[in-house]
């Protein structure tokens, strides 16, 4: 009998990056298994050697720890059910299937791939469904027996029998019913001795003990193959639910044709794991309130597999986008910290040495008006070093003779104050303004343009302050001299 402690697994075939729905089903799976202390389990489905990629299983591992998804069994962690990698497990597989053929639920198929090809065609000029017509189930043991010793390539294929209705009871979408007249005969060892998903996908449910199997949407076509062959070994059904699938904007299945559907493609551009797990959870799933910002262990607490939409959930970039601004203002300044050292490390300005003071300074200037910590390096450069060039239209529209003069008085004030606060900074911009008879933007406008190269950004005198008095006064004057009206 199934356990009632939840068991459930993710299973992706390692062929080179994380999807994000991906990506959603370890979440759901990680937050049921939590949820009620069960068991979250990583099997790697690596049967289909045509796909495989060199280091995805390590980048797959990876990717799933930094986004906190840790399994409790899988590769390199170990568990009483092992080996985690199906294709350390073919032995496995070969059993169960002669088991199958012994019993007649399953048979040897040694059609060539031409004569598979002629009878797809044939089905298809008379509109009929594609399906293996069985054949090879005619063939005797003795022409069975000869085949196999000349070596002839075969598959093995499962005995599907004819008008029979399979039922299915789905946790998300209630009861759906296939009749097995549509279903094919479905390989189940290919001609290499690989298992095909289907197969290692139900002996290893079974012999690992998974309680629940919760995957996407486009697999519920595949479960009445999958139900057949639970019955036919005799094994307990596990539950099932499937998630509904992930649309572009257009309502298109996701697909990177649209854009970005990586999990390693938002790491890179700086998504926070906080705010990308949080984003993704809520495609297809809410705890029935108004309620969005969840850290993981709130989610933990809060998901149920009865409150998954059965309709597709748009991917919405500005969404995550927002969701990620929020996230990067719930942060500590100490987290914020690591993180821009840790852009800072692989940028231009990584021999720039600013101590983790200035940095915070940076942070609380940058902090409201950022969604990716990166962006402070990419659109605040100038705290890390002088402009090399100033924006023209602003030359155009702000510099003048006038706040040329005036700039210069501005540096003659600041000369004279020591160890400036930002407060001093601005109470010498209003005394300079003040006795040269302008207001205060004739001379603020210039001045950022000075020391930033830019008219926008955080306020002036947290510029002013951050780069300090010598800095500041060594910028001006380089704008003075460089900047021609």
């Amino acid at each position: 009998m199934i356990s009632e402690i939840p068991r459930v697994r993710f299973a992706p075939s390692p062929t080179g990056y994380l999807h994000v729905g991906g990506l959603r089903t370890a979440l759901y799976n990680y937050l049921f298994a939590k949820k009620n202390n069960g068991t979250f389990i990583l099997r790697v489905e690596d049967t289909d050697r045509t796909r495989l990629v060199e280091g995805a299983v390590e980048n797959l591992i990876t990717t799933l720890k930094w986004a906190g998804l840790d399994f409790d069994e899988g590769p390199n962690k170990g568990g009483d059910y092992g080996p985690y990698i199906q294709s350390e497990r073919l032995a496995i597989y070969k059993k169960f299937t002669e088991e199958l053929v012994q019993q007649k639920k399953a048979y040897y198929c040694f059609c060539s791939s031409e004569r598979l090809k002629e009878l797809r065609d044939e089905q298809q000029k008379t509109g009929l469904q594609s399906k293996y017509d069985k054949h090879c189930l005619q063939l005797n043991e003795t022409e069975i027996s000869h085949k196999l010793k000349n070596n002839e390539p075969y598959v093995i294929r499962l005995n599907v029998q004819p008008n029979e209705i399979i039922h299915i009871e789905d946790i998300i979408r209630g009861e759906v019913t296939f009749n097995s007249n549509v279903i094919d005969d479905q390989i189940l060892l290919k001609s290499d001795g690989y298992p095909t998903y289907h197969l290692a996908n139900v002996v290893d449910d079974h012999l690992m003990k998974i309680t629940h199997v919760i995957r996407g949407e486009e697999w519920l076509s595949s479960t009445p193959k999958h139900i057949l062959l639970y019955q036919y070994f005799g094994w307990e059904i596990p539950k099932f639910a499937h998630l509904p699938l992930l649309l572009n904007p257009d309502k298109s299945k996701l697909s990177k044709r649209q854009g970005d559907v990586a999990v390693e493609d938002y790491r890179a551009k700086g998504y926070t794991k906080e705010a990308l797990v949080n984003f993704v959870a809520m495609l297809g799933w809410s705890a029935g309130d108004d309620r969005e910002f969840y850290y993981l262990d709130e989610l933990c607490n809060s998901f149920s597999l009865e409150r998954v939409n059965k309709s597709g959930a748009v991917f919405n970039i500005e969404k995550l986008q927002a969701m990620n601004f929020a996230h990067l203002q719930h942060k500590t300044d100490a987290e914020l910290l690591q993180l821009l050292k840790d852009e800072i490390s692989v940028s231009p300005f990584a021999n720039h040495s600013l101590s983790n003071e200035k940095l915070l300074l940076i942070i609380r200037a940058m902090k409201e008006r950022i969604n990716f910590v990166k962006e402070i390096i990419l659109n605040a450069g100038y705290f890390f070093e002088p402009p090399k060039t100033y924006d023209q239209d602003a030359i155009k529209k702000r510099w003048t003779l006038e706040s040329s003069k005036v700039l210069s008085k501005f540096v003659e004030v600041l000369q004279s104050i020591e160890n400036p606060n930002k407060e001093d900074f601005e109470m010498a911009l209003h005394k300079v303004a003040e006795e040269n008879g302008v207001k205060n933007a004739v001379i603020i406008h210039p001045l950022r343009l000075a020391v930033s190269g830019v008219s926008g950004g955080p306020g002036l005198y947290d510029i002013l302050f951050i780069l300090g008095k010598e800095e500041t006064i060594k910028r001006i004057n380089a704008a003075l001299e460089k900047i021609t009206i």
